[in-house]
């Protein structure tokens, strides 16, 4: 990929930081159960979004740039000894197991991660994610050996199986990926089996601070989730620009609840700001008829939206059986 030349204060930091890395990296370890084949230096080479990437065979320092790759890490029984948090003021994503993140250093926001503490740490790999670190590989790269997925929309899945060859973590991998393949399948079957869940027509909106509702596609990470289920989606979905969103303003608020049978919905930011209040009151949101119908259902955004990962999609998963197969009173939401 074409890229242009970094500012001069840039380039200093990344020879700055590669001179720390020299001094500090940490050895390749002997090879796990379950790893790729590894040459005899205790190496592997990992295909990533940015090119073949050689990385140890077992990682013992691994830093953590995005919240895909803590998902994963957790997921697989790794816990980095660095991560960065959301964009959220609390920390790490809420929904991770707290006790595997005690002693976890936090490296600040995804978005800026402190690359002079990620270089303290000495870490022997870094995950990172394409679209928040790809400006930084240089001087990402220049500290430890740096593994990037492009984990946005439907392709989070892919990302996890180059985490998984990273960490050197294929037979977990495939236990973690069956496992959620099983769940998927039990809440296929407590909805009726395949044909009752493809009559179920799920919308899923977004209330966004400082934007328009946004009507969730089917190339999300959640997307991916609602399709393993063989959960439907009404039609309003396919506008969505490039699978991903089709934003509306207050006054289309019908066109959320046009032709679904169910209606889950998310806020980020400031319920007032994001519109969510003044939408929730109206009697265009009370006409809707998952909402009449008693099929409305708030969710965490940061479960359903922003944490692409094996975790956070068994989250989701059980919490669809949870709502799909109770109701609420008419009006809710």
């Amino acid at each position: 990929m074409h890229r242009a030349p970094r500012p001069l204060a840039a380039l200093c930091l990344a020879a700055a930081l590669a001179t720390l890395a020299a001094c500090t990296a940490s050895p390749g370890a002997p090879g796990a159960p379950g790893s790729a084949p590894k040459s005899a230096s205790g190496t592997r080479t990992v295909e990533t979004a940015m090119g073949d990437v050689t990385v140890p065979a077992v990682p013992r320092r691994v830093v953590v740039l995005d919240t895909a790759g803590l998902d994963s890490a957790l997921a697989l029984g790794v816990t980095p000894v660095g991560a960065t948090h959301g964009d959220a003021p609390s920390g790490f994503p809420r929904y991770l197991p707290a006790a595997r993140l005690t002693g976890v250093q936090d490296l600040g926001e995804s978005m800026n991660p402190d690359l002079k503490a990620v270089a303290a740490l000495r870490p022997d790999l870094i995950l990172a994610g394409k679209v928040r670190h790809e400006d930084t590989y240089a001087e990402l790269r220049a500290i430890a050996p740096t593994v990037m997925t492009d984990d946005s929309g439907d392709s989070w899945k892919d990302g996890f199986q180059i985490h998984a060859a990273a960490l050197g973590r294929e037979r977990e991998a495939a236990r973690t990926v069956a496992a959620y393949t099983a769940h998927a399948a039990r809440v296929t079957e407590s909805l009726g089996g395949t044909a009752a869940a493809a009559r179920t027509k799920v919308s899923v909106i977004r209330f966004v601070e400082g934007a328009d509702i946004r009507i969730q596609g089917r190339r999300t990470s959640l997307g991916v989730v609602l399709a393993d289920v063989g959960l439907g989606r009404p039609p309003v979905t396919a506008r969505a620009a490039n699978g991903f969103s089709y934003d509306i303003g207050p006054a289309r608020i019908a066109l959320a609840g046009a032709g679904a049978s169910v209606l889950f919905h998310s806020t980020y930011g400031d319920p007032a700001a994001a519109g969510r209040t003044r939408t929730l009151a109206s009697p265009a949101w009370r006409a809707l008829p998952p909402v009449r119908a008693g099929r409305a259902f708030p969710v965490d955004d940061e479960v359903w939206v922003r944490s692409p990962g094996y975790l956070a999609a068994d989250r989701v998963l059980t919490e669809l059986q949870q709502h799909l197969t109770t109701r609420q009173a008419p009006g809710g939401g």
